[in-house]
């Protein structure tokens, strides 16, 4: 066999784990939202305050470097059990996630709070520029084409439109790990380990900066969190030897972006 039908098969093997990867952890996801809407009765209100928080500081930091019209057009792309649409106040925005519809039902309180659609980001159910904000919170780590999604977020972002983006990146050492995990479980050992079930890819700094640098868009402001990732595993108790290995490489710092299409 030539060289270029072992790169096919190869390449064919690797889709097919990362598809399988995306549908365990869409499964897991879903497992994981039930399990909290039976037990949120009690905290719901505090839990609705930290969200919103979370919403309004992330809407200062957009409109921190570029301004936002109350009626602009906004777009969610993994808008979850409860991202950042249902919190931010704007009237014309909807968000779209595959498990939209099993949100609704689970989580009427926050879901109410803006329109849903169920679809998958790497194939957005939406004309050419057709919004003036995209929000993307956390999300293409756990899906099967993450690149994919980033292309139909340029697509549907007007032009001069904003973009606000962040996912978690992890020292390389993760991102090996997790390809490991992928292997020995496609390979009939099924022993899941939560943080590498739960994502397609554990991005490390590089990697993002490359997918963000292929789009059309114009970074504004950038914030690597780091630093943060490293104070936090430091200042944390040492209950587990994960926490030990945290502290020499860092996990889960959360980068994060505002851009404007060009």
């Amino acid at each position: 066999m030539d060289d270029r039908n072992w790169t096919v098969r190869i390449g064919d093997l690797l889709l097919r784990l990362r598809r399988q990867r995306a549908r365990r952890a869409e499964l897991r996801q879903l497992a994981y939202q039930t399990e909290k809407a039976l037990g949120l009765t009690e905290g719901h209100d505090q839990f609705t305050r930290e969200l919103v928080a979370h919403a309004t500081s992330v809407r200062r930091r957009i409109e921190k470097v570029t301004p936002v019209h109350p009626a602009a057009r906004v777009l969610e792309v993994g808008s979850g059990a409860h991202g950042l649409i249902f919190f931010l106040g704007f009237r014309n925005a909807i968000g779209v996630d595959p498990l939209a519809d099993t949100y609704r039902a689970l989580f009427p309180q926050w879901q109410r709070r803006a329109k849903t659609l169920r679809a998958y980001g790497e194939a957005l159910p939406f004309d050419d520029a057709s919004f003036d904000l995209v929000l993307c919170d956390n999300v293409i780590d756990h899906a099967e084409r993450p690149g994919a999604i980033l292309e139909e977020i340029a697509r549907v972002l007007r032009p001069r439109g904003t973009l606000y983006f962040s996912v978690h990146v992890h020292h390389p050492i993760y991102a090996a790990a997790s390809i490991v995990h992928a292997a020995w479980n496609a390979a009939g050992l099924r022993y899941e380990i939560g943080p590498f079930a739960d994502h397609t890819v554990h991005f490390t700094l590089p990697m993002i900066r490359a997918r963000l640098r292929s789009l059309p868009i114009r970074v504004l402001r950038e914030s690597t969190g780091i630093d943060v990732a490293k104070e936090g595993a430091n200042g944390r108790a040492l209950l587990h030897t994960s926490d030990l290995i945290k502290r020499v490489f860092f996990k889960n710092a959360r980068f994060e972006i505002v851009a404007i299409r060009t």
